[in-house]
């Protein structure tokens, strides 16, 4: 059997499981007239900005499909390739046109469940849990499956039309995930900035400023609130999370020749273990069910449940292949696949712990709002710093055990220990059908809260939403620790990659020593500096993009309190349309400068400073960039939640000083866990793969030569 054929057929499943649970959720009870108006206004927002976004970022990829093209058509000295691979543009475009697809189709559910779900928690918790459970399986597995199904059709491709060998094919695969970053960092960038100016601008003027309730209707910016939750939470998350699968299968692949396994069938074995977590989530999808209880640890373990039994077939399932497909001889990668595998159920667990408000260090974190606004900023700051100490510490076992367990070792052994750290990133996103189910759930619970606030419905409904969505918190802090964990452990591929890459050119450069990649070396110092400064920078950008936007919202909101005093009264309605066209527009003027800044920085630092440089900055980022999103993730979510603790009756509950304390540090939060900390994992594996691109350029083109 040719097992080229079995990863598209894996696609098949998850696309199907898709519109099985849209089916699903398709068939709930819409709720109320009043639901559904508010329902079909969120949507319309959200479809409007979408369409606008896309329109934006279509004439970039317009752009670059034609910069990437006559790249690709300029063969200097003869050279039989391009100064880019010369398939490189138009996987370009179909990797951008697939990621964004996932994140508007997982929008276009999100949108439509969000009413359904208020209707169905007005019937039991349970019932609530179920519909908004479904809508994010649509999200993840429309994810995994539009991944595999692009990432295995050009594989297939490459080996049937274009008949590569696999030397070819392992060097072509690796530049294909350009497209996907790209789609994803605008896709996350934007939305977030969208999510998170609306957030505060209705947090600060309506909770602190004007003392009325979350989602209240007189809030002029309640609907870009609502609207946000979808381009951001939704739309720009599946396009992180395609982003981020697709790179890990694509850089497995790239090393897989370079570790001996010269075999097609032994080259896709990254693409059949992500089928086999397909099948494994699919199961544990049905295993997610919980009671009546609000209680946030019940809540916890019955998605836990899933996602647990989800993992533990994947375990037992990978063994087959590794030991069929690689041979009994390389048995060791399997535990290569399992460390993967832990290393995110641990990251996962970890990520609970310091932002679940069912632990301490949240609870002390709610407690510090009762001396003001400064020491729950402070404390959240140190929550935050003190978080990456887990995550550090598993990335770096399951690296090395990973390497030692697939038989690497310094010499002619790296290659193949590489390989099996390439593998250990697919372990720990094999589930992440499941895992991104429980993440995508949140933002449609919390939307769903707004709904039922907005249409007057009884209290036990918000109640109800209000304790899916405080664990939606938890379980969305916990899908970005995935997505960081894969990431560190995917750079590490990629700069592997970029030095086969670059060695493999080495004739072009008659025959010299190009990489001396020595501590001492200057310009490898350097390379490391400047690649540690570019997230810092990057989430700099990310962050004033979020506070311009918000100023904006801030001061129509305040304006229209002002000059429309019935609104308080409920006389007058508030103009929410205004608030979500200031949003889209400021969104997306302010995503392009920090999306631009990251494609050019590679480029221009290789043409400068040469390939010794680069790997240089490629370490610094990737070390930098996981640390600081991990800080940044993890601060942005215990705020969040601390802020729920404090509504749910502590510490004077709402409308309290606490409160108001509370809402401060979570507005500071709001754009680290949702804008700049998520956009830095895009950002680390981008700078990876343009580097792999221009790789020709950077190698022959650089000004200093050291």
């Amino acid at each position: 059997m040719d097992l080229t054929l079995i990863a598209p057929v894996g696609a098949l499943i998850a696309l199907l499981f898709a519109a099985y649970n849209t089916f699903r959720v398709k068939k709930a009870d819409k709720g109320s007239e009043r639901v559904q108006s508010l329902s079909e206004i969120i949507r319309k927002g959200a479809n409007a900005y979408l369409k606008r976004q896309y329109k934006t970022v279509g004439i970039f990829f317009a752009c670059g499909f034609a910069i990437l093209l006559v790249l690709s058509l300029i063969k200097p000295n003869g050279s039989p390739e391009g100064l880019v691979p010369s398939l490189t543009p138009y996987a370009f475009v179909t990797g951008g046109i697939l990621s964004g697809l996932s994140g508007f189709l997982g929008m276009k559910i999100a949108t439509s469940a969000n009413g359904r779900t208020a209707a169905a928690a007005e019937k039991s918790l349970n019932k609530g849990l179920r519909v908004a459970f479904s809508a994010g399986s649509v999200m993840g597995f429309t994810v995994v499956g539009l991944g595999l199904l692009d990432t295995t059709v050009w594989f297939i491709l490459l080996r049937y039309a274009f008949r590569l060998d696999p030397s070819q094919l392992s060097g072509s695969m690796i530049t294909f995930g350009i497209g996907a970053s790209t789609m994803a960092l605008f896709a996350r960038v934007g939305g977030g900035i969208f999510t998170k100016a609306a957030d505060v601008g209705a947090d600060l003027v309506g909770k602190v400023e004007a003392g009325i309730p979350e989602d209240d209707p007189r809030n002029p910016a309640a609907i870009a609130d609502n609207v946000g939750d979808n381009v951001g939470d939704v739309a720009g998350m599946g396009a992180d999370l395609y982003e981020s699968y697709v790179g890990s299968i694509i850089s497995a692949i790239a090393l897989a020749f370079g570790a001996g396994f010269s075999e097609f069938s032994q080259m896709i074995v990254p693409a059949v273990l992500a089928v086999v977590g397909v099948i494994c989530s699919v199961i544990g999808t049905f295993f997610v069910r919980c009671g009546e209880s609000t209680d946030q640890k019940k809540l916890l373990s019955s998605l836990r449940r899933g996602t647990y039994i989800a993992a533990a077939l994947f375990a037992a399932g990978a063994f087959p292949v590794i030991y069929f497909i690689l041979g009994k001889e390389h048995l060791g990668i399997y535990g290569a696949v399992v460390c993967g595998l832990v290393s995110g159920v641990l990251i996962g667990y970890f990520t609970e712990y310091f932002t679940s408000d069912t632990y301490k260090p949240t609870k002390r974190l709610a407690a510090d709002s009762k001396t003001g606004t400064a020491t729950i900023i402070i404390g959240g700051l140190s929550l935050g710093l003190r978080s990456v100490i887990a995550p550090v510490i598993i990335i770096s076992i399951s690296i090395i055990a990973s390497f030692l367990l697939s038989g690497g070792s310094l010499g002619e052994g790296m290659a193949i220990g590489l390989f099996g750290v390439a593998l250990s990133a697919v372990g720990m996103l094999s589930t992440l059908g499941i895992t991104l189910a429980t993440d995508a759930y949140g933002p449609v619970a919390d939307n769903a809260g707004g709904i039922a606030q907005m249409a007057g419905m009884d209290e036990k409904v918000r109640e109800r939403t209000d304790a899916l969505d405080s664990l939606g918190n938890t379980t969305a802090a916990t899908g970005k620790g995935f997505a960081i964990g894969s990431a560190a452990l995917t750079s590490l591929s990629l700069i592997v990659a970029f030095v086969q890459r670059i060695n493999a050119m080495r004739p072009i450069s008659d025959g010299a020593e190009v990489f001396k990649l020595d501590i001492t070396n200057p310009v490898v110092l350097v390379g490391i500096l400047l690649g540690a400064m570019l997230p810092f920078v990057f989430a700099a950008m990310t962050m004033d993009s979020v506070g311009v936007a918000a100023q904006s919202i801030i001061n129509e909101v305040r304006r229209q309190f002002s000059e429309k005093l019935g609104i308080m009264y409920g006389t007058e309605q508030p103009d929410y349309a205004k608030c979500v066209d200031i949003c889209t527009r400021s969104s997306l003027k302010q995503m392009i400068a920090p999306s631009l800044f990251a494609v050019c920085s590679p480029v221009v630092i290789g043409i400068v400073l040469g390939p010794n440089a680069i790997t240089g900055m490629l370490c610094g980022a990737m070390i930098a960039g996981f640390l600081l999103a991990v800080f940044m993730s993890n601060a942005g979510g215990a705020w969040d939640n601390a802020k729920k603790y404090v509504e749910n009756g502590h510490f004077g509950g709402k409308g309290s000083k606490c409160h108001k304390a509370a809402v401060v540090g979570d507005t500071v939060g709001d754009p680290l866990k949702d804008t700049s900390g998520p956009s830095i994992n895009i950002l680390i594996k981008l700078l990876s793969i343009i580097s792999i691109v221009f790789s020709y350029i950077i190698l022959n083109f650089n000004l200093i030569k050291l």
